[in-house]
Formats: structure tokens, C-alpha cells, sequence
């Protein structure tokens, strides 16, 4: 009955997961909330490595999903006339300036991500973080601007730079990792779908590494897994991969008529729940 529980428990987080790490409302400040009622049967050493891992089927989603427009290599048609003429370079271009957008938070994430996770990962960071990047929204949008950026390949590398220093804030709990991305692109001229589906892209070799980085921990840490961990984490990940080319499609159709501003409000709002269930814990209940 426990491994019932636990699956279904890995169904709402997947699509907590799912819809989260798209959308600009921090996917962490879900996952506090949740916590406080869907209580697993495992250790907190795999819960810890699961929160991170099941990221790993919302990245399959944006692979599945822009596969084209990511995958550099032409199909040779039984052609033999060197790699350099089946390569498309737009696209090494874009992936080029993926990485470049990698590298700050890469170095940074290595290096402090015992560090943040020791200090700042807790309901009251989360919920100031969720508000300021919440009022950061609103008066981004409130601003008159016009993109000069509106396609992938007319991002520079220098955009590309700007977006990955906006992303080592993300390292923040509650920051939200598509939201500092998505803002960093606004401010650098991106338009709204242009910052959204390069946020996307960046995700696959971030979310990828952390979760490489989390998993290898976990196991050196002579973690082993249960048939119970190894089904909730497989449920998670089908789930957040389901979910996630729904909410991706629900975004990129919103961006092209609406402004962040909803998503502004929201994070203020979910922030001072936040708040008010940490408040709730730690005075009343304590």
C-alpha cells in the first residue's frame, strides 16, 4: 500500500515538475508546498536526488519537442562528401552560444551547490525570492519597449552571456531558473517567445548536469536504490516529460498575445503563502 501511495505521490510531483520548470513560477516554491502534505516513504538522501533527477523527463520533452531546430547534422543520403557539408552551422551557432550561456552557472553550480543548498534552500528564501522576481515581472512589462531580438539566430553572443549571468541567479531557490532566464532576455531585447525557447534550450544542459551531479552523489554516497525508488522515479519522469510538452505549448501560445504580467502576480501571491505557511510552522504549531 506504502509503494501505491509512493507512485501516486511521484504522478503530482511529476506534474508539479511539468508545469513548473516552464513556466516562470519557480518550481521550488511547488515543491515546498507539496512537501508539506505528500510525504514519501524514502529517505530524505534519494528525496533530495529526486526533486533534481525528475527534471530529467521535462528536458526530454524540449528534445522531443525541437528536435529539429536542435539537432545540427544533416541525413548524409548515402552521400560522402565530409562531415562539414551535412552540418547545419546556424544551428552549431545556436548551440554554440548555449554553452557560452552555460558556462557561468556550470562553474558557479559545481562549486556551491552543497553551499546553497545548506543555506538558502528553505521556505523564507523562496518566498522573498518569489515576490521580488514577481515585481520584477510586473515592471519589466510596464516598461514601453520593442525587441530588437525576435529569432534565435539573431541572439548574440553577447545576449547569450547576459541570459546565462542572469541564470546563476537561479542557483536561488524560489528564483526560478526560466523566470531569471526569461527576465535577463527581456531586458537584453529578446522578445517574449524568442527569451522563452532559448530558456528552453539552455534548460537541456543545465537541468542535465544537475542531474548527473545529483545522481552521482547520491550513488557515491553509497546510496542504492529500492524497486519502490526506482518505479517512483521512473513515474515522475514520464509524467513531467507528459506534462511539460503540454505546459511548453501553453506558453509559447500565451507569450504571442499576453505579457508575463499574470506570472508576476502569481509568484507574489504563491510567495506570501509561502510565508504564511512557514509563519503558521514556526509560531503556532511549533
Amino acid at each position: 500500500m506504502d509503494l501505491f501511495f509512493d507512485l501516486l505521490r511521484s504522478v503530482i510531483y511529476g506534474v508539479i515538475e511539468g508545469i513548473t520548470e516552464w513556466l516562470p513560477i519557480s518550481s521550488t516554491g511547488h515543491m515546498i508546498l507539496a512537501e508539506q502534505v505528500l510525504k514519501f516513504s524514502f529517505s530524505a538522501e534519494f528525496m533530495e536526488m529526486f526533486r533534481v533527477v525528475i527534471q530529467l523527463g521535462a528536458i526530454l520533452a524540449v528534445v522531443v519537442m525541437y528536435f529539429k531546430k536542435l539537432w545540427p547534422f544533416c541525413v548524409d543520403n548515402g552521400r560522402d562528401s565530409g562531415l562539414a557539408k551535412h552540418v547545419r552551422w546556424p544551428v552549431m551557432r545556436l548551440w554554440f552560444k548555449i554553452i557560452v550561456a552555460c558556462l557561468p552557472a556550470a562553474v558557479l553550480g559545481l562549486a556551491l551547490d552543497d553551499w546553497i543548498d545548506a543555506h538558502f534552500y528553505n521556505s523564507v528564501v523562496v518566498a522573498v525570492m518569489l515576490i521580488v522576481y514577481g515585481i520584477a515581472f510586473i515592471l519589466i512589462e510596464r516598461r514601453p519597449r520593442v525587441p530588437t531580438t525576435t529569432k534565435l539566430s539573431r541572439i548574440t553572443y553577447r545576449q547569450a552571456l547576459i541570459v546565462g549571468a542572469w541564470q546563476v541567479l537561479a542557483l536561488i531557490p524560489g528564483t526560478s531558473r526560466s523566470g531569471s532566464t526569461i527576465i535577463g532576455g527581456l531586458l537584453c531585447g529578446m522578445s517574449r517567445a524568442c527569451a522563452s525557447q532559448f530558456t528552453f534550450f539552455l534548460a537541456i544542459p543545465v537541468m542535465a548536469g544537475a542531474s548527473g551531479l545529483k545522481l552521482v552523489k547520491f550513488l557515491a554516497g553509497d546510496g542504492v536504490f529500492t524497486v519502490g525508488e526506482i518505479g517512483a522515479l521512473l513515474v515522475g519522469c514520464i509524467v513531467a516529460f507528459v506534462v511539460s510538452i503540454l505546459a511548453i505549448r501553453f506558453l509559447m501560445d500565451y507569450v504571442k498575445k499576453h505579457t508575463f504580467t499574470a506570472f508576476g502576480w502569481y509568484r507574489i501571491a504563491l510567495g506570501i503563502v509561502v510565508l504564511g505557511v512557514w509563519a503558521l510552522q514556526t509560531f503556532v504549531l511549533a
